[in-house]
């Protein structure tokens, strides 16, 4: 079947942080009078990202609720901040931290994001955004440039729904007005891109920008977009 539309996840896909999450914790503890290496909060991600992980193993459906969506990132800063002795202002301090990354200063798109995107709307592509995010996403993708070059963006907070589940893979592809077979979808997690966009019939491309991912069952990663056409047939 011939390829009409091409979805895309977010963070780790299109964006990054920037300069870094670590630098931007720095920036955030360093106002409020709490000064600490880069190295020593560098050294505490591991275990912010394992808190995220065991989150949402456990029960992934926080990424519909703008509330518990918050929560969850108020709760692995909150760790990191414990971690560096800060008690007191924890929380406090873990807040600023998320309110921090609603702003579209501090994420950068990748280099290639932006040529790939208009190189596929070129070819008559339909373009999209799926991923599992909270009410700010489509401000910072316009802000970024980003959001003008799709047809439209869906975030789980504003849908009610969340990625693996088949419904927002549905629902994407019926307010684009085509088949899951017709579409694909791009995405840097196994669990949430690959395995949800695979059970609707969609076709997964994953993506690793770090170069470092398990190697899984299921497609190959690319590591950049630049040989997005080629995995998707179109070159």
């Amino acid at each position: 079947m011939i390829l009409r539309a091409v979805f895309f996840d977010v963070g780790n896909t299109l964006l990054r942080p920037f300069p870094s999450v670590s630098e931007v914790c720095r920036q955030v503890l360093a106002e409020a009078g709490h000064v600490h290496d880069l190295s020593a909060i560098d050294a505490l991600m591991p275990l912010v990202d394992e808190y995220y992980e065991d989150r949402y193993r456990a029960d992934d459906t926080f990424w519909t609720d703008e509330e518990e969506t918050s929560s969850v990132w108020v709760g692995m800063y909150s760790l990191m901040c414990r971690r560096l002795g800060i008690k007191d202002d924890a929380v406090h301090l873990a807040r600023r931290v998320y309110e921090e990354f609603g702003k579209p200063s501090r994420w950068a798109a990748y280099p290639d994001v932006l040529p790939a995107l208009d190189r596929l709307r070129a070819m008559d592509l339909r373009l999209g955004v799926i991923s599992n995010w909270d009410s700010r996403l489509s401000g910072l993708l316009e802000a970024l440039g980003i959001g003008e070059r799709m047809d439209f963006v869906l975030s789980s907070a504003e849908v009610g729904l969340h990625k693996p589940d088949p419904r927002i893979f549905e629902l994407a592809c019926e307010r684009m007005g085509v088949l899951p077979e017709e579409a694909a979808h791009v995405g840097d997690h196994h669990y949430a891109d690959v395995l949800g966009a695979r059970a609707v019939g969609m076709t997964p491309v994953l993506i690793d920008r770090s170069g470092q991912m398990p190697l899984l069952v299921g497609p190959a990663p690319i590591t950049d977009f630049d040989t997005l056409e080629a995995v998707l047939g179109l070159s």
